[in-house]
């Protein structure tokens, strides 16, 4: 599974080895002595315009929020000092050798006003510009002792320099990392809850389309059919009886299109007899023999199976499509807290997530939203398998 914890601020090339502490203190002035010097003598400059920014950004949007650009130009500032903050991750990870997670990004915004509240109720952008508010007494106060100490007391400087350092590293920390794990998950899960209502949308639009250019059309020709019928009947009971013979096999057709419908939306087998079932009558509408193994000791919860069947029925039906396969195979386990899936095929490969008109796209956007993964393992000639993972979730009542 992707990493809950997200990237580092741009600027550093050995992100994958983080160093370690620096050394103890010592009375020699070591490399990382000269850069904690460094650091506490450019907190003053750092902190006066950053405390500069917060007062302005701040006293103006709230003294004008009365107006019509107060709020906006607030949200601004807000968005502003999410910028400044990364500046001060950066220069901690530079001279303290701290290195702070950015903040998840906020969701993208749909118009003016989500964007304008969003800002306006971004708790990052807010303890950035408390960082810039508190850091103005502090800058003058560790640039004062550093100086001092360099000129009088330089013995004992890396003693001080530490200690101070310490105190900003502990800072940073504090005001300028991600909050906790809940503010990460809330970002996903509002970035999720608008995936799955788009896709919600795109399967009624989808049902409706299907009624409408299928069924319905297909009723709305036999009502037609029958009423002539019905006026031949005793005119021509010939022409009468034909009519009703085609009005029946409309029928049959209608009653099929129907049962499609109903299948793609929630099978009847799915319901009644669980994966290996359903799975197996979709692999033998497969234009490749396809082998089928589901080895789970107790149905998922339905809405779990649900999107394992569809996911599945989806890929074998890519196969059909585009695979140029001769051989498939479906398996289906538990793996601890996750329902594990994996189609294989012998086919042309080529599958991407990013495009191809096979839908793959969609098929991890749907498994993100419920905190699954989707992998795709596609080279240029196959074989293909896509790995699918799902959160496990029991029936109501199940052991």
């Amino acid at each position: 599974m992707s990493s809950l914890t997200g990237p580092t601020d741009t600027g550093s090339t050995d992100t994958d080895t983080r160093p370690g502490p620096p050394p103890p203190a010592r009375f020699a002035y070591g490399r990382h002595t000269w850069k904690e010097i460094g650091h506490l003598l450019a907190n003053l400059p750092c902190a006066v315009l950053g405390f500069g920014y917060a007062v302005v950004t701040v006293c103006v949007g709230v003294g004008l929020a009365v107006t019509v650009i107060g709020l906006p130009l607030l949200a601004l500032g807000l968005a502003g000092a999410r910028g400044i903050a990364g500046t001060e991750r950066a220069r901690a990870r530079a001279l303290l050798g701290l290195h702070v997670d950015r903040p998840s990004p906020l969701p993208k915004a749909d118009g003016f006003f989500p964007w304008l509240w969003a800002q306006l109720k971004d708790p990052v952008a807010w303890r950035s510009q408390l960082y810039g508010f508190i850091r103005l007494p502090w800058g003058v106060l560790t640039f004062a002792l550093t100086l001092i100490s360099l000129v009088v007391l330089w013995p004992l400087l890396p003693f001080v320099a530490r200690g101070l350092a310490n105190a900003d590293r502990a800072m940073v920390r504090g005001l300028l990392s991600p909050s906790d794990e809940l503010e990460r998950r809330i970002a996903e899960l509002e970035s999720d809850r608008g995936v799955v209502v788009d896709t919600a949308a795109a399967d009624l639009r989808r049902i409706e389309r299907d009624l409408h250019d299928g069924a319905q059309a297909r009723l709305v020709a036999l009502a037609m059919g029958l009423g002539l019928a019905k006026e031949k009947l005793l005119d021509d009971p010939e022409a009468a009886a034909a009519m009703v013979d085609e009005a029946h096999g409309e029928v049959k057709l209608a009653l099929q299109e129907l049962r499609d419908l109903a299948r793609g939306i929630h099978p009847a087998v799915l319901t009644d007899r669980g994966l290996d079932a359903a799975l197996s009558a979709v692999a033998a509408r497969c234009t490749a023999p396809v082998q089928v193994s589901v080895d789970l000791a107790e149905r998922p919860a339905e809405a779990i199976e649900g999107i394992a069947y569809f996911t599945v029925s989806e890929l074998l039906q890519n196969v059909s499509k585009h695979a140029r396969a001769t051989s498939a195979a479906v398996d289906v386990w538990r793996a601890g807290d996750r329902l594990m899936l994996q189609v294989r095929d012998n086919g042309v490969g080529g599958a991407r997530l990013d495009g191809g008109g096979t839908g793959m796209a969609g098929l991890a956007d749907r498994l993100g939203a419920v905190d699954g993964v989707f992998v795709v393992d596609s080279p240029e000639g196959g074989p293909t398998v896509v790995t699918a993972e799902l959160p496990w979730r029991s029936r109501p009542g199940s052991a």
